[in-house]
Formats: C-alpha cells, structure tokens, sequence
C-alpha cells in the first residue's frame, strides 16, 4: 500500500458518505482510507460497515470513545493503524476531486509536506450535491454550483484552473504552505519523530502545530491550493470555544519560540 488517506469525522454520516463516494471515483487506486471516528455514534458504523462493501478501496474504521473533542488523539491513533508510508489528511466534510489523491502522490517528496486548502459551499449547495453529481464531478464546475445557489466568486479560480496555470498559482499565492488538517500529505516516518498530533490541544490550530514542528525538525513545505481540490461542505461548530483557543495559542508560542519538534503527548501515548 503506497498512501493512506485519513479523515476525520464525528456523527456526520451524509457528509461521510458524499466525501467517500469522492475517493471511490479516484484516478489513482494504490491507496487505503482510514477514518479516524471521535465517538460516532452506531449509525457511523452501520454506514461505513455499508462502505466497506460496496467499495473496491479498503476502508478502515479507527474509532474512539466519545470524550468530547479529541480529533488529535484519533489522528495519531489512525496513524498508527495506518499501512502506507506516505499519508494524505483530509476531513470528513471535504469531497474531493478525482484526481485528488493522484496530486498528493505526484508532488510528494522526501523532507517535505504539501500544503492544500479547500473550496468552501453554503449549506443549501452542500445538501443539494447528489452521489450522481460527485461521480460526474458536477461538484467542481463552477457553472453546475451557480445554478444550485451563490457561491464565492473571489475563490472559484481553485475550481477552474489546472495544469501549467495551476502549477504557477500555486507559486504566487501570498498563503502560508502550512500545514491544513482538511488538505495536507507527509511521509509517515516524520509524523512519528515527531510524536504526531499534540493531544492536549482540541479544537483550534492543532493542524498548524503539528507543522511548525515538522519546519523546527528541518521540513520544508510545498504549496499545492490550485492542485490538490476538495470542496467544504457546510457545517456548525458547537465546539469553538474562547478558553480552548487561548490554551492552544499558548501552546503554538512554545513550539514556534523554543523551536520544539517532538510532543511530549501524542503516537507514543497511545501505544
């Protein structure tokens, strides 16, 4: 097995489904899903118990017992459970485009990460895509979305651009090549040295952090946001909270200052 591929979720079965439905049409195969569960409740599982057998991927469910958000603490366990040496991270909200995992696979490269982002749709969009229309990728075409309710016209360029002009945006683009939970790729062996996801942060820059500590361990980044496409379907956050940012914040200033690479609470706590 050449690429796992984790996603996250947590009782959002319509989104799974629309996002796996996504991984099913892909160009390139050599790959295996693992999804990492923080404490779905049964029907999750009968969905994916579905998935399993309906798909010609192997899928494999990683799940944990609901103790609030804990979506570091499933990430490194579906690291761990992971077979591929090199893992592409995406969310269970984030459909992608068939050619999705083939991108992370051509741009991967040793002492690197690669840097994705996403295209965002309101919720009557989101609930309006169909299986038929993730199949046809009618979910990428900008005319199809149009016609279905307004959609941000100041990021769509991520929708119509491929090849050479990709390759250039990618270049210009002022955003950071950090690392993004929902769109990002990194070989396995660097994700264990540095202990994975620090599993005392929840919800609020926890992806970020888990890049500046692959820049302190010496990684460089690459920039794929016009390359690598998924579309956000649109959800609440009940789990945004202003204690929890501040925690998390603190955290980040101690990686970036004292230049930590490896945490002390992550893979190995797990094990």
């Amino acid at each position: 097995m050449k690429i796992s591929v984790i996603m996250s979720t947590y009782n959002a079965e319509s989104w799974l489904e629309k996002v796996l439905i996504g991984f099913s049409c892909q160009t390139f195969t050599d790959f295996e899903i693992i999804i990492a569960d923080d404490g779905s409740k049964e029907p999750t599982k009968l969905l994916i118990e579905r998935l399993q057998k309906e798909m010609n991927i192997p899928i494999v469910h990683v799940w944990q017992k609901d103790d609030g958000f804990q979506k570091s603490q499933i990430l490194n366990k579906a690291i761990i459970a992971a077979k591929g040496d090199y893992l592409v991270f995406t969310d269970g909200d984030c459909i992608p485009r068939k050619d999705f995992v083939e991108t992370h696979n051509y741009y991967k490269e040793e002492g690197y990460f690669l840097s994705g982002g996403y295209y965002k749709l309101p919720m009557n969009i989101s609930l309006a895509i169909t299986k038929e229309n993730i199949l046809n990728q009618d979910c990428f075409n900008v005319k199809w979305l149009k016609s279905h309710g307004k959609i941000s016209s100041s990021k769509k360029m991520k929708l119509m651009t491929k090849g050479m002009l990709s390759k250039f945006l990618n270049k210009i683009t002022p955003t950071n090549a950090s690392w993004n939970g929902h769109n990002a790729s990194g070989w396995k062996k660097d994700l264990v040295e540095i202990n994975g996801f620090n599993q005392e942060m929840q919800y609020g820059g926890q992806d970020r952090e888990l890049g500046e500590r692959l820049f302190n361990k010496g990684l460089k980044s690459k920039q794929i946001r016009y390359s690598a496409i998924c579309v956000h379907l649109d959800h609440k956050r009940g789990y945004v909270n202003e204690e929890t940012w501040k925690k998390n914040f603190n955290i980040r200033e101690n990686t970036r200052k004292n230049k930590v690479i490896k945490t002390p609470i992550g893979i190995e706590s797990n094990l």
